[in-house]
């Protein structure tokens, strides 16, 4: 029998020691150790900028443009913790959520939403900590028909989000991270960002070796 949202369970959360960890590292440092051709294109930071990055395991839900009946539904599959993912599939003509239920899924502990689809209420939402990522903005408001997906694979702004998924973001933009692959990911950022406060130390002191450039020329072909 056909019904208006197909729902699966929940995927297990990751650890609170991952999600920690990763909160304390930029999506850039991530995404240099991720061969920076993965995460989200298009889609924009709405929320008052953070120091920490937004982390959490991911519950996803697919609507049809414009239409929140999922996403009221998938408030029953977010634990405190996760990010919900919408893909709504870039639909611009009418918002899928607005002050309200973005408040409301900050009030219930849940990390952040990322939506493939466009928003409004943005005014109210810039004032807030809670992060929420869209692709849009329109005033016009969401209709309430389905049907939709909760908990399948999904796609946002070019990136594939498995339901469990880590869900890290920042200013600089979104990446989901398989959970299996994540403490390798954490280490590896780390060693980057070390890397990166060394060439900081060394331009302080006047010590920058700039010879690298030359090599990267002499590969060139052209």
């Amino acid at each position: 029998m056909y019904k208006a949202i197909r729902k699966n369970p929940s995927a297990t959360q990751a650890p609170d020691t991952l999600i920690e960890a990763l909160r304390s590292i930029p999506v850039s440092a991530l995404s240099d150790n991720m061969h920076r051709n993965t995460g989200t294109v298009g889609l924009h930071p709405y929320h008052r900028p953070a120091r920490s990055t937004m982390a959490g395991t991911a519950v996803t839900m697919r609507s049809r443009g414009g239409d929140n009946l999922t996403w009221l539904r998938a408030l029953d599959f977010c634990r405190p913790g996760d990010v919900l993912v919408v893909d709504a599939g870039g639909d611009l003509n009418n918002a899928v959520i607005g002050g309200i239920l973005s408040f409301y899924v900050a009030s219930v502990g849940v990390s952040g939403a990322v939506i493939d689809g466009a928003i409004r209420d943005v005014a109210e939402i810039r004032e807030r900590d809670f992060p929420v990522y869209a692709r849009g903005v329109t005033h016009r408001g969401p209709y309430k028909d389905g049907p939709g997906e909760i908990n399948v694979p999904v796609s946002v702004g070019g990136m594939v989000v498995n339901p469990g998924d880590i869900v890290v973001g920042d200013q600089d933009g979104l990446l989901a991270i398989p959970q299996a692959d994540a403490a390798e990911i954490i280490e590896k950022a780390r060693a980057t960002l070390e890397a990166e406060a060394e060439t900081i130390r060394a331009m302080k002191e006047g010590r920058w070796n700039r010879a690298f450039v030359d090599a990267l020329e002499g590969r060139c072909n052209n």
